[in-house]
C-alpha cells in the first residue's frame, strides 16, 4: 500500500472531504471534475475501501473516510512544517554549524562570531571542536567540519599539499609572551630573550604549525631552546600551568590581550618577536558551503574587523 499511494491523490481528498463537493474541489484545485472523481476512485481501489457517499447535495465521508481524512490532515501538516524546515534551512534560519577552532581563535575571535550569528540567527545549532591542525583539516576534508578558524597552515607544509582547501585572511597576528599575572616577570620592563630561558615554558606540540614559528624565534635570537619545557595546545591546561608553575608561553597577541584585560595574564615587554601568522577561515574548495555557514563566515568577518 506504501508504494502504491501516491501524495497527489490524497490532497485531491482532503479537498473533497473539506468542501463536501467533488465541483468545488476541482475549481480550488484547478481540475477537471472527472480528474477530481478519477483520483478519488483510485485512492478508493487501493486502499479498499468506500470513502465517500454520492448524494444529490455533494458527498459525505463514510466511516472510511472519516478515519483517512484525519491522517491525511497530519500528513499535511508535516509536509508543510517540513516545506518550513526546508525553507529555513535553505536562507540560512535554521541549520547545523560545525566549526573547528585552534587557539588562536577560540579565546576571542570566534566567541565574538558565534554571538553575532546567534544574535541574528538563533535557531542555527553550532558546534565547536578545537584541536590542532593535523586533525581538523582532515575532519575538514572528510566532511566532519564546516570550516576551520583560526591560524592559517603554511602553503608549504605536507597537510596544504593532500586536501583541496580555500584560505581566507582575516588578518595578521603578532606574537607575545605572556605570563600569570602575579608572576615575578611582571616587574621587569625590556626583558631580553636570554633572561628567560630558565624560566619553565609551555610550547606548542611539536607537529603543530605554531611550533616552527616558536622555534624561529629563538633561533633568531641565536639562543637554544628552554630545557623545562610543557607542549600544550589545550589553553585552559596553559592557564592553569602558567599560574601553577610560573610558566611562560607565546600565544597571540589578541589572545593575550583578552585575558590580561580579565586580570588573569600579562603581557611581559620582549619587544618586537615577530608574528604570530595569518589567522582567518578555511573551507573545502569543492565543497558548497551551507546557508547557515555562509551566515557565520559574514559574522567572522565582522568580528575580525572589530579586533
Amino acid at each position: 500500500m506504501l508504494r502504491r499511494l501516491k501524495l497527489k491523490p490524497l490532497l485531491i481528498f482532503d479537498r473533497v472531504l473539506a468542501s463536501s463537493s467533488i465541483a468545488r474541489a476541482a475549481k480550488e484545485l484547478n481540475l477537471t471534475q472527472p480528474a477530481v472523481t478519477k483520483a478519488i476512485q483510485e485512492l478508493e481501489t487501493d486502499l479498499g475501501v468506500e470513502l465517500f457517499e454520492r448524494t444529490n447535495r455533494g458527498v459525505v465521508p463514510t466511516f472510511y473516510g472519516t478515519l483517512l481524512g484525519g491522517h491525511v490532515k497530519s500528513v499535511i501538516a508535516e509536509l508543510r512544517h517540513l516545506t518550513d524546515e526546508l525553507n529555513s534551512f535553505r536562507t540560512g534560519e535554521s541549520g547545523h554549524v560545525i566549526i573547528g577552532t585552534l587557539i588562536s581563535a577560540s579565546a576571542r575571535l570566534l566567541p565574538i562570531a558565534i554571538a553575532k550569528l546567534k544574535q541574528d540567527r538563533p535557531g542555527v545549532l553550532v558546534t565547536v571542536r578545537e584541536g590542532p591542525t593535523d586533525r581538523l583539516f582532515p575532519a575538514l576534508a572528510t566532511g566532519e567540519l564546516d570550516l576551520v578558524v583560526g591560524r592559517l597552515p603554511e602553503a608549504d607544509l605536507p597537510l596544504a599539499r593532500m586536501f583541496s582547501f580555500e584560505h581566507t585572511v582575516l588578518y595578521e597576528e603578532a606574537l607575545c609572551a605572556a605570563v600569570w599575572n602575579e608572576h615575578p616577570l611582571t616587574l621587569k620592563k625590556k626583558i631580553p630573550l636570554r633572561d628567560l630561558l630558565d624560566w619553565p615554558w609551555l610550547l606548542p606540540v611539536t607537529e603543530s604549525p605554531a611550533r616552527l614559528t616558536a622555534e624561529k624565534l629563538f633561533l633568531d635570537a641565536g639562543l637554544s631552546m628552554p630545557s623545562n619545557v610543557v607542549e600544550s595546545l589545550s589553553l585552559l591546561t596553559n592557564i592553569g600551568l602558567m599560574q601553577s608553575m610560573q610558566a611562560i608561553t607565546l600565544m597571540p597577541r589578541a589572545v593575550a590581550q583578552h585575558f590580561a584585560q580579565m586580570k588573569l595574564l600579562s603581557i611581559l615587554e620582549l619587544g618586537d618577536i615577530g608574528q604570530f601568522g595569518k589567522i582567518g577561515y578555511s573551507v573545502r574548495a569543492e565543497k558548497a558551503t551551507t546557508p547557515a555557514a555562509l551566515h557565520f563566515i559574514q559574522c567572522l568577518k565582522l568580528a575580525a574587523a572589530e579586533l
